[in-house]
C-alpha cells in the first residue's frame, strides 16, 4: 500500500494560530517545526465487475460468492494440501454450471480465479450488478475433527451462538493482512443494520436459508442446527438478500472428501440449485 506524508500544523495555543498569518516566514518556520507525519491510504480503485452468464436480462441474477482467495487460503488440511479458497471455487463453479444448465436464472461470480477480494468488494459487486441473491459458499475448520455437517448463516448482530461468533471474526479478520485493516476502510457497515432496505432484505435472505436447509438435507449432511446467524461482513449489503453457506468442515476426513469429490460436489450445486430455482418461484407467485 502507498503511503503519503501530510504535514499538519500543530499550535500550542487558538489564539497563536489565529495571530500568525499562513504567507509569512514565520508560519512557514512554525509550521516546519510542529508538525506530523500522517501515513493515509491510497483510494481505493474501482471495483472490476465480473461476467453475468444466463443471457436474458429479465431473469433474477444470482451471484455466487467463493470465499477467500489469493493470499487467503482460508482454512483447510495443510498434509492434503486441502485449502478452503479452493474447495470454494470448486463448488461455486459446479453451483454456476448447474443453474446455468436449468435456464432459469443469470449468475456471475464474484471470482472465477485464485485471487483475492476485499470482503466489502464481494457484496459491493452484488449491489452494483443489481442481483436478487447473493450467496458466499466457504468450508469451515475445527478444533474438534468429529465436528461436521453443512451450515446456513444470515445476519445478526448477535451471533446466535459461540461457534457463530468464532466463525465470524475469523472471517471478518480476513481483510487485515500485511498491517492493513482493509476491511475497516468505510463507515457504512456500522450503521446498515437500521436501514429498512437492509430488513427486508434480511426476511428474504432468512426465507431462502430455510429453503436451503429443507432442500440441503435430502442430498447432504447438516449440522444438527443448521440455521445459524452472526455478523459477517459479506452479509451486510444494505439491499440484496444475502446468505453464507458453510459446506462442511475440511478438519474432518469424510466431509473433507466429500467436498472435494465429484460427486459430493454435484449434490451440493443441486441442493443450492433447487433452493434458488424454489426461492424465485415463490418470488413470482407472490408477485
Amino acid at each position: 500500500m502507498t503511503l503519503l506524508g501530510l504535514a499538519l500544523p500543530v499550535f500550542a495555543a487558538v489564539g497563536l494560530a489565529s495571530a500568525i498569518v499562513d504567507t509569512s516566514d514565520a508560519a512557514r518556520r512554525l509550521r516546519d517545526r510542529y508538525s506530523v507525519s500522517v501515513a493515509i491510504g491510497t483510494p481505493r480503485t474501482a471495483i472490476s465487475l465480473p461476467d453475468v452468464r444466463g443471457g436474458d436480462r429479465s431473469l433474477p441474477l444470482v451471484v455466487i460468492d467463493p470465499g477467500h482467495g489469493g493470499h487467503d487460503p482460508g482454512a483447510g488440511l495443510q498434509a492434503d494440501g486441502v485449502r478452503e479458497k479452493h474447495v470454494s471455487l470448486s463448488l461455486a463453479r459446479a453451483v454456476r454450471e448447474r443453474l446455468l444448465s436449468q435456464g432459469r436464472v443469470r449468475v456471475a461470480l464474484t471470482r472465477d480465479s485464485d485471487r483475492f477480494l476485499v470482503l466489502e468488494e464481494r457484496f459491493e459487486i452484488a449491489r452494483q450488478l443489481n442481483a436478487d441473491l447473493f450467496v458466499s459458499i466457504h468450508a469451515d475448520s475445527a478444533a474438534d475433527p468429529k465436528a461436521s455437517g453443512a451450515s446456513i448463516y444470515t445476519l445478526s448482530e448477535v451471533a446466535s451462538g459461540r461457534e457463530a461468533a468464532r466463525l465470524a471474526a475469523r472471517e471478518n479478520r480476513s481483510d487485515i493482512l500485511a498491517g492493513s485493516d482493509l476491511g475497516r476502510q468505510t463507515s457504512s457497515v456500522g450503521s446498515i443494520l437500521i436501514d429498512l432496505a437492509q430488513r427486508e432484505a434480511m426476511a428474504t435472505a432468512a426465507d431462502f436459508a430455510a429453503i436451503l436447509a429443507r432442500e440441503g438435507a435430502k442430498l447432504f449432511k447438516l449440522r444438527d442446527v443448521p440455521r445459524q446467524y452472526a455478523g459477517f461482513i459479506v452479509l451486510k449489503s444494505p439491499d440484496t438478500p444475502s446468505v453464507l453457506f458453510e459446506a462442511g468442515y475440511l478438519s474432518n476426513p469424510q466431509d473433507a472428501a466429500f467436498l472435494t469429490s465429484a460427486e459430493g460436489q454435484a449434490r451440493i450445486a443441486t441442493g443450492l440449485s433447487r433452493a434458488i430455482g424454489i426461492h424465485f418461484a415463490k418470488s413470482r407467485a407472490a408477485r
